[in-house]
């Protein structure tokens, strides 16, 4: 694969652009660390949405949705697509409580829902093991990735691919802020769309291909379109939709995804004008994410079937690569050599700005967790705005150097990795309780750091060195969530639980509602200090479930119909089309009614 001088232009362009925003940016990132962690907290809903879009498609995405695609088919999928019930949760329901929180950063709730040491032990903890060592982790696993297209695509060595990328994307990063990575973040996404999109039409009409109708009913790819798994393949149902749909998107921590909201999604919605726009964000990240990004993803990895029916044909066609790098995630980057001048420079743009758009957010995430969550918290509590920024962005710094470093050596440390991702087996649900059951305190949240650590350890390691039976995946994710749920439960009931006094305060602030909160909202009362609630409204939350599950319907009937329009099932094209607006219009009149809900239907 060689780049010709246009194709260099395109992606020199592209550099200069991202670094040019990031200039901008600066202009008022440094003014505060509010400033340059959240962005004064007052940026639309459009551009915190887009960023959350662009910060999931990282370059190792297409990747792996080509080795789901080629392995499990389309419906492989329902892996992460389940996670979309987590994502509307979030949107109609903890959307709007993160950004009446007024924190900076969401391990600032544990001190604003929990009191004593253990709180602040937990804030310090997960500051330095999330802001540092477990994102350090993602971001190098995403530099591999980076290291591959530029071994492929550019030839460069993978040192060169990470200190021109990682230097470029530390200059906005660290001048710029959350302002400047929103900004390159929605310039970014749109190049990373156009390649996406543009590389899949101009593969699809590869001799080999012939067509999207050809492509569809070729004999190596009809297996794998069906968006549902076969429901006579009862170990492929249970893994690839009934686990993932019933178990896995409340009980299992993933990023982007978390159980009632956190990390980089948190901070887009604490940065929003107010909860409107809060709201708004991500539904707009939730939609795109889910109903709209994965299918040219989707038609190249299926069109990968007919040109490189083998992970063996491809090591062929590429005799300069090392075959150890090549598997059927390889394939989406072989494919892109096909591509023509020009386009070719523009698809390379387009996956350097999502791998970029990936480390910017990550960086500055994790910056704000060391500055704080950890530095202000408990280094230096009366420190300027000048000096928080300024350990910001030697923390920015610091953390890109170090992922550079870690990134050259990762391959020897996959298994820990592994193992760092099978921690947060049942502990999702704690995430969205703890703003509706004032029981739940910082003791539940470290049994259930501890416990799913201890259930991991030994199902992942232990476990296959007693020579005992192999236990599936469905099985290691029930027995995690099963063990770690009961394990915090017993700890909840067993332990003190939070003062009084920062359980009302929380409840002043935020205003949760529901019966989880009765007894405390009652022991206010009779003790003379009643918790006033909000004028107007009452408890929220069934409208805001009601909404979930219609958003639900409407983002799957829009990924179905999408695919069957593709496919040419025109019949059920339209039927899953004409769910989808059903779907959209009663969300809407839910929305609506939930936003003017009467002070009558309270409970609390």
């Amino acid at each position: 694969m060689l780049l010709s001088n246009l194709d260099w232009t395109i992606i020199t362009a592209f550099f200069i652009l991202s670094l040019l925003i990031g200039i901008y940016a600066s202009r008022t990132a440094g003014k505060s660390v509010a400033n340059f962690f959240l962005s004064g907290r007052n940026m639309p809903w459009w551009l915190l949405g887009t960023s959350m879009v662009a910060t999931t498609f990282s370059c190792d995405t297409p990747n792996l949705v080509t080795d789901i695609v080629r392995q499990h088919g389309v419906a492989g999928n329902w892996a992460w697509w389940a996670f979309l019930l987590t994502g509307m949760l979030t949107v109609f329901v903890y959307a709007k409580l993160w950004r009446r929180s007024q924190v900076i950063t969401d391990l600032e709730f544990y001190e604003l829902r929990y009191s004593g040491k253990m709180a602040a032990f937990l804030r310090g903890f997960r500051a330095l093991y999330l802001g540092i060592f477990f994102n350090v982790m993602v971001m190098a696993s995403v530099s591999l990735a980076a290291v591959k297209i530029g071994a492929v695509m550019l030839q460069w060595s993978a040192l060169q691919t990470l200190v021109i990328s990682l230097s470029i994307t530390g200059v906005y990063s660290v001048i710029g802020g959350l302002k400047g990575v929103l900004l390159t973040d929605f310039f970014q996404f749109f190049i990373a769309m156009i390649g996406a999109v543009g590389a899949a039409m101009i593969l699809l009409n590869l001799p080999e291909v012939g067509s999207l109708q050809t492509l569809v009913t070729h004999p190596n790819v009809v297996s794998k379109t069906n968006l549902l798994p076969d429901f006579s393949d009862k170990d492929a149902l249970i893994t690839l939709l009934i686990l993932p749909l019933a178990v896995q998107w409340w009980s299992v921590w993933y990023p982007g995804a978390e159980p009632g909201g956190g990390g980089y999604i948190a901070q887009r919605m604490l940065s929003a004008r107010n909860e409107k726009e809060a709201v708004g964000a991500t539904l707009l990240f939730t939609f795109t994410h889910y109903a709209i990004r994965p299918w040219p993803w989707i038609l190249v990895a299926l069109a990968s079937l007919i040109v490189f029916p083998s992970v063996e044909v491809m090591r062929q066609a590429f005799p300069q690569v090392d075959p150890a790098i090549i598997h059927h995630d390889f394939a989406y980057p072989a494919m892109l050599s096909f591509l023509p001048n020009g386009f070719l420079g523009l698809v390379v743009a387009s996956l350097i700005a999502a791998f970029m758009s990936t480390i910017s957010t990550q960086v500055n995430w994790g910056s704000s967790y060391i500055v704080n969550d950890f530095y202000q918290r408990f280094i230096n509590p009366k420190a300027s705005e000048r000096q928080l920024v300024l350990v910001g962005r030697l923390s920015t710094l610091g953390l890109l150097v170090v992922t550079c470093l870690f990134a050259l050596l990762l391959q020897n440390a996959l298994q820990a990795f592994n193992i760092l991702l099978q921690i947060g087996a049942g502990t999702g649900l704690i995430f969205i309780l703890r703003w509706f059951w004032w029981r739940i305190s910082a003791y539940s949240e470290v049994a259930a750091m501890i416990i799913s650590f201890v259930v991991a350890l030994y199902l992942e390691v232990i476990h296959p060195r007693l020579g005992l039976s192999v236990l599936s995946t469905g099985t290691k994710l029930l027995l995690g969530v099963g063990i770690t749920t009961a394990g915090w439960l017993l700890v909840t009931l067993l332990t003190r639980p939070t003062d009084k006094e920062t359980l009302r305060n929380f409840y002043r602030l935020v205003h949760p509602g529901g019966p989880g909160w009765k007894k405390v909202v009652e022991e206010a009362r009779q003790e003379g200090s009643p918790i006033p609630e909000e004028e107007g409204k009452g408890w929220d939350v069934p409208w805001g479930i009601l909404c979930m599950l219609l958003g639900v319907f409407a983002v799957y009937s829009t990924l179905f119909a999408t695919g069957q329009w593709l496919y040419a099932h025109y019949g059920l094209a339209i039927t899953f089309t004409l769910i989808a607006l059903l779907s959209a219009v009663l969300l809407l009149k839910a929305w609506k009614k939930m936003r003017t809900q009467p002070e009558k239907t309270a409970t609390v």
